[in-house]
């Protein structure tokens, strides 16, 4: 969620840039609300994809319906499709109280809630469908809250201020998907599913708060314009700015996350089989991993602005997809009935760092493509563009390792990256090292 106005501001002592980073959490509630929004942001997609494969597992699901069963985020890729409308109606209800961005988070909150409730009382062991459709429903209620908490988030500060913003949501949104990650894996080997999944619906309490407390933005003036058009529009403009590399800038987008998407979905499956418990990979993957996580997230940070956007590119996609080989060094290694502990977790930390750095590198970069009057409609597409693929894919996941096992799997994972890389260097030769196409 970084910034691109940040690559080009001056260069400050660092404690005057610690007390500009710390001071406004204590002094402006705009902050203060994007924190626990961010946090919120960062429940519901670990729940209905990564962290719900464990379960899936542990219920003797077939690996290849744990593969289809990823498709269950389809939500979060089509996003775009309703995010047009929520920027210009109100939520029923909510909306006249609360106005249209809070009543649309609260909303969708409630619904997020809602829909954790239902897959914690299911049985994927005995009735899978009735998982399947509570994960459905949670997937849209997760992806309806990440675009409204974005157009809040957007719209509620100065350009200025955007950075700032996205900084403490990215940090919220981190812990968040640790609580979904590690903190449910915990309370699953130690209370049961049932009462992992009801803990989550609780710690939305935060973000709810957050809602309640938070300053509303003004409201978009009423636009003419039917179903397509409202959801043309965006698309139109996104298209008309980019010109001849509309075509190459998108197909970026759309695989840079490919290999990460297809990976992940059988990473817990893997560390499973290998015979590392919950708690295992908890602490590896989430607790280890979330310092590993933000190791990669700075890093990114720090190299954007020093070596241009595409060449950061460049580096992010041949870092995340070649990681990848480390999963395959361990399902070749094998993981001794659990006991190979730190050989798990050097390999899952390289995995790990990777895509933290790979994904902030991305985010800069759709964050430069969006225009600024259609900047969630437009978020909403390049994010729903680049997961959408990816998502597709990993669909077969489960089918691939049955014929050719883990290790061959995430070998073909790495090499997905290659024609990335390509595109890559396709880009920065039209437009150079140092820019994104103008916006």
């Amino acid at each position: 969620m970084a910034n691109p106005a940040a690559a080009s501001a001056p260069s400050t002592p660092a404690k005057s840039q610690n007390n500009a980073f710390l001071t406004p959490l204590l002094t402006d509630r705009r902050v203060v609300a994007v924190l626990g929004l961010g946090f919120a942001q960062g429940i519901p997609f670990l729940l209905v994809y990564a962290t719900q494969s464990a379960w899936l597992v542990q219920a003797k699901v077939p690996l290849a319906t744990i593969g289809l069963m990823s498709e269950l985020t389809i939500a979060y890729k089509l996003k775009f499709l309703w995010a047009p409308f929520l920027d210009r109606h109100d939520a029923p209800l909510l909306g006249r109280w609360l106005g249209r961005r809070r009543g649309w988070i609260v909303a969708a909150q409630i619904l997020v809630a809602l829909a954790l409730a239902g897959v914690a009382f299911g049985d994927p062991a005995h009735w899978l469908a009735w998982t399947v459709a509570f994960s459905l429903a949670l997937g849209v209620a997760g992806a309806t809250q990440d675009v409204v908490i974005d157009g809040w988030r957007i719209t509620v500060a100065p350009p200025e201020r955007q950075a700032l913003m996205s900084s403490w949501a990215e940090i919220g949104y981190r812990v968040g998907n640790l609580a979904a990650g590690a903190g449910a894996l915990y309370l699953s080997d130690a209370y049961g599913w049932r009462a992992a999944y009801l803990c989550m619906a609780v710690l939305l309490a935060p973000g709810t708060i957050a809602a309640l407390l938070a300053p509303e933005p003004p409201a978009a003036p009423p636009q003419e314009g039917g179903f397509v058009e409202t959801v043309w529009a965006p698309i139109r403009d996104l298209l008309a700015r980019l010109g001849p590399l509309a075509v190459p800038v998108l197909a970026l987008v759309a695989g840079f996350r490919m290999p990460g998407y297809v990976s992940s979905t059988m990473a817990i499956p893997l560390f499973k089989t290998l015979g590392y418990t919950n708690t295992d990979i908890a602490t590896v993957t989430k607790l280890f991993g979330f310092w590993i996580a933000l190791g990669g997230t700075f890093l990114a940070s720090a190299i954007i602005p020093r070596i241009g956007m595409m060449a950061s590119l460049l580096i992010g996609t041949v870092a995340a997809s070649a990681s990848h080989l480390a999963l395959a060094y361990l399902a070749w290694h094998g993981g001794h009935g659990g006991a190979a502990f730190w050989t798990f977790a050097v390999t899952v930390g390289i995995d790990g760092f990777a895509y933290a750095f790979a994904s902030i590198v991305l985010i800069t970069y759709m964050s430069r493509l969006a225009a600024t009057e259609h900047a969630a409609s437009q978020y909403a597409l390049l994010t729903s563009l680049c997961a959408l693929p990816g998502s597709l894919l990993a669909g077969l996941s489960g089918f691939v390792i049955e014929r050719t096992g883990f290790t061959w799997f995430f070998v073909g994972t790495s090499l997905i990256g290659v024609p990335v890389a390509l595109l890559c260097l396709l880009v920065a030769r039209r437009h150079g090292p140092m820019e994104a196409p103008a916006a």
